[in-house]
C-alpha cells in the first residue's frame, strides 16, 4: 500500500502539470483520479492501523469495523474527487473547446504512457498479493479490495485518456477527449458505488457467509442434548472476527451444572469449526421444545430472550 501511495503521488503531480500545460481535460481528469487514489491510500493506511487495536471497555468487540468505515470514506473520495471532477472537465471541454499544440499532445501522451506503466506495475503487485492471500478469499479484506479496484480503474482510465487524446490529436475534434473524460467519470462513479455498497453492508452488520452459517447450524443440530435450534444470528465484527448468537432448546431434565458443561463444549466446537468465531453466545433453556417454541423467548415477541 505504501508503494501504491508513493506511485499515486508522483503520477498525480505529473498528470496535473502535463494537463495544465497541455490544456487537456482527459489528462486533468486523470490527475484528479490520482489525487483521489492518493487520499484513499491514506484512509486505508489509517484503517489498517486502527482496526488492529485490541478490544477495550468502550469497544468490547474490538475495532475490526474500522476497516469498513475507512473503506467507505475511500469510496466517497473516489466519487467526489475523481468522478465529479472528471464530469466537470468533460462538460467544460464540450462547452468551450480545447486547443492544444503538438508539443502539448506529445507531453500529455508521454505522461500518460509513464502513468500506464506505473499503474500496471501497482496492479500486478496487488493481484499478486491477492493470490498470496488465497485468491478471491483475499478480497474479503476491504483495504486490499479497494487497492485492487483503484489500480484496475486507474489502468482502464489511463487507457481511455490515451485513446481520447490520440483521437483529438488525429481529428482535431475535442469531443473525443471530452468523451474520454466523461467515460472516466462514469467509471469512477461506478467503482465508488460498488465499493461504498460493500463497505456499507459490512459496516451496518453483515451476516457470515452461508457456508459458515450452515456449518454452525449443522453442528448445533448434531448435539444430542439440543432439541431444536430456534434462531441463529451471525455478524462480521472485523476481517477475522465473527459474532455468533444462538437460541437453542435443550432436552428437559438437565441440571444447571450439566447445562453449563454443554454450553462450554458447544462454544469450543463452534470455535474449532469456524475459527473466526471469537464471540459466541448461547441462549439455552431446559424447557420442552414445544413450550419453548410457543413462548415469547423463542419467538422473539415482547422483547424475546
Amino acid at each position: 500500500m505504501l508503494v501504491a501511495l508513493g506511485a499515486n503521488l508522483v503520477i498525480a503531480a505529473a498528470k496535473a502539470v502535463g494537463g495544465l500545460l497541455a490544456g487537456s481535460p482527459a489528462l486533468l481528469s486523470e490527475a484528479a483520479h490520482s489525487v483521489a487514489d492518493s487520499l484513499n491510500e491514506v484512509f486505508l493506511l489509517a484503517a489498517l492501523r486502527r482496526s488492529r487495536r485490541p478490544a477495550d471497555r468502550r469497544h468490547p468487540f474490538g475495532y475490526g469495523k474500522e476497516r469498513f468505515f475507512w473503506s467507505l470514506l475511500a469510496a466517497v473520495g473516489i466519487f467526489v474527487m475523481g468522478g465529479c471532477f472528471s464530469f466537470f472537465q468533460g462538460v467544460e471541454a464540450l462547452r468551450g473547446g480545447a486547443e492544444e499544440k503538438f508539443s502539448g499532445y506529445v507531453a500529455g501522451l508521454i505522461v500518460l504512457g509513464v502513468a500506464l506503466v506505473a499503474e500496471g506495475v501497482s496492479l500486478l503487485r496487488a493481484v499478486f498479493q491477492v493470490r498470496r492471500q488465497g485468491g478471491t478469499a483475499g478480497l474479503r479484506d476491504p483495504a486490499l479490495r479497494t487497492v485492487v479496484a483503484e489500480d484496475g480503474t486507474a489502468v482502464f482510465g489511463v487507457t481511455l485518456a490515451i485513446i481520447g487524446m490520440a483521437l483529438h490529436m488525429a481529428t482535431g475534434q475535442v469531443v473525443w477527449e471530452a468523451s474520454a473524460s466523461l467515460a472516466i467519470g462514469v467509471l469512477l462513479v461506478y467503482v465508488a458505488y460498488r465499493l461504498g455498497k460493500e463497505a456499507r453492508d459490512q459496516l451496518i452488520g453483515e451476516a457470515a457467509d452461508p457456508e459458515a452459517s450452515g456449518r454452525i447450524r449443522a453442528l448445533l443440530r448434531a448435539q444430542p442434548e439440543i432439541d431444536s435450534v430456534e434462531a441463529l444470528f451471525t455478524m462480521k465484527m472485523g476481517l477475522e472476527s465473527l459474532l455468533v448468537a444462538a437460541r437453542i432448546d435443550l432436552a428437559p431434565g438437565l441440571d444447571s451444572e450439566r447445562v453449563e458443561e454443554i454450553s462450554m463444549r458447544i462454544k469450543r466446537s463452534i470455535a474449532r469449526t469456524v475459527p473466526q468465531a471469537d464471540q459466541i453466545f448461547l441462549d439455552v433453556t431446559d424447557r420442552p421444545a414445544r413450550g419453548a417454541r410457543q413462548s415469547p423467548a423463542a419467538t422473539g415477541e415482547h422483547g424475546g430472550a
